[in-house]
């Protein structure tokens, strides 16, 4: 198969181009980093790069929180202004097969009961409880405390911040690419990606990578809120081969299929945090209590779904990930 990945010089594509290779596929690598001129949102430049391709992996997107809501033209353009030329470029060249990178930001919180209510969907923290301390949302009809689970597939979207509102608009618009084209489209909705080649702390690297980053100066990691918020670590060689698996397995044509992510392995920021600083050998991490509005308590998903319907599944455990990624180069960065 020959497969166009866009963005496939940057963390995740690297790999995803590494994956495809070692299954025997062809790459044909798109990147601002690699040519000039390689920009999704230039559909002259993504017509020529299709020549001759069975399917394209769209990994390239500008990510993170950024620096505020001065970033959202930006991120709009590059992500979904971005995703719309490539997909009306893919309708024309006749190329009908598309893996998407999704994020699991699309779910805002996670999923929630309360003890009394079930089920409920807590809305956005408020800037007085987070300044006082209280981070865990509680259940928007009793004010009591909710127990934290994993998120389906089929859970309702609710973006909280402007990258989650793009990587949304990347699902509907590659939906309605494939009703319109009967193409094949699946979005992997990734949860927090890391490994070698992630770039050094910017304000859209992932918290990883700002540990990682501290740890190389010598300064201890700086873990915001309480540092109990629960995420999914997955590596990045594990999201690799669950894109080449996406792309060589059936998918439904005329449709969406999408797949939640993870290590299935839920752990808190300070449990990511203490991991990194022993694998390095650097000071102890400290809990600030500052927070960053745009934010999520915990956000964990269930992808059992990946696992069962493409025979996927992490390879990568934890501590043996924390301990390579201590020792890792980042992108950017000298030799340790």
């Amino acid at each position: 198969m020959r497969v166009l990945v866009t963005g496939g010089a940057g963390f995740i594509g690297s790999h995803v181009v590494e994956a495809l290779t070692a299954r025997g596929h062809e790459s044909v690598v798109f990147d601002v980093r690699r040519e000039a001129g390689s920009d999704v949102r230039s559909g002259e430049a993504v017509s020529r790069a299709l020549r001759g391709v069975d399917a394209v992996c769209h990994q390239a997107a500008m990510v993170g929180l950024g620096s505020g809501f001065a970033d959202a033209a930006e991120y709009v353009s590059r992500n979904d202004l971005g995703t719309a030329v490539l997909l009306a470029a893919m309708a024309d060249a006749g190329v009908r097969r598309l893996v998407l990178a999704g994020s699991m930001v699309v779910y805002g919180e996670g999923r929630y009961t309360c003890e009394r209510h079930g089920v409920v969907r807590p809305g956005p923290r408020d800037v007085g409880d987070l300044e006082a301390g209280r981070f865990e949302p509680t259940c928007p009809v009793c004010g009591e405390e909710l127990c934290c689970g994993l998120v389906g597939e089929d859970a309702p979207a609710d973006p909280r911040n402007v990258y989650a509102t793009t990587k949304l608009a990347q699902e509907h618009l590659a939906a309605a690419w494939a009703r319109s084209t009967s193409g094949a489209a699946v979005s992997l909705r990734y949860h927090n990606v890391y490994g070698p080649g992630m770039p050094r702390d910017t304000p859209y690297a992932g918290v990883a990578s700002f540990f990682r980053s501290a740890l190389a100066r010598g300064e201890a990691p700086r873990v915001f809120e309480d540092g109990r918020q629960r995420r999914d670590f997955v590596h990045v060689r594990d999201v690799a081969a669950a894109n080449v698996a996406a792309l060589e397995a059936d998918a439904a044509e005329g449709a969406l299929t999408v797949y939640n992510t993870g290590s299935g392995e839920p752990h808190t920021v300070g449990e990511m945090a203490r991991a990194l600083a022993v694998a390095y050998g650097g000071p102890a991490p400290v809990v600030t209590g500052e927070y960053r509005l745009g934010d999520v308590r915990h956000i964990t998903a269930d992808s059992s779904r990946l696992r069962t319907a493409l025979g996927w599944k992490p390879a990568v455990g934890f501590q043996e990930g924390m301990r390579e990624f201590a020792g890792a180069r980042l992108r950017g960065e000298c030799a340790r």
